[in-house]
């Protein structure tokens, strides 16, 4: 069993799976520091010094100026500038993977289409061999 785990984790697709899965953890703190960091502080700036990650709707009783206030006094929160930031993180993934997916099949081999050996009969439509001189169909003569 041990022998078969060890044939199985060491296909070339299984190592190639993880290390796209390590890059792929990687990536993602980059993008996610990329947009907690420098994306939205310079919106917010832009939009009246706002802190995206600290908007929010507090869903019971009093007022908080922090998200952590709130969660420190119990209180249950709709945290909207965190989502937002969240789907900015995806938008930013998703159109990476896009480029990179693009490029790829950029660089992947063009399949060059096999030449035509069927033909059709004129009379009957059938699909037949391109060097037939008589239709195996309807058995009409064809001409070369």
């Amino acid at each position: 069993m041990w022998k078969e785990f060890k044939e199985f984790a060491l296909k070339g697709n299984m190592i190639d799976l993880a290390v796209g899965i390590i890059i792929g953890g990687a990536f993602g703190k980059i993008v996610s520091s990329l947009v907690s960091d420098i994306i939205m502080p310079l919106l917010g700036l832009i939009l009246g010094n706002t802190n995206f990650s600290n908007l929010f709707i507090t869903l019971g009783k009093g007022s908080f100026k922090t998200i952590e206030e709130a969660k420190a006094a119990g209180v249950a929160t709709l945290n909207y500038g965190l989502f937002f930031n969240n789907i900015i993180d995806f938008l930013i993934i998703a159109f990476s993977i896009f480029i990179v997916i693009k490029q790829l099949n950029r660089f992947k081999k063009k399949e060059v289409p096999a030449p035509a050996t069927m033909k059709k009969c004129k009379y009957c439509l059938s699909e037949i061999p391109k060097e037939a001189t008589r239709c195996p169909h309807c058995t009409s003569m064809l001409e070369e």
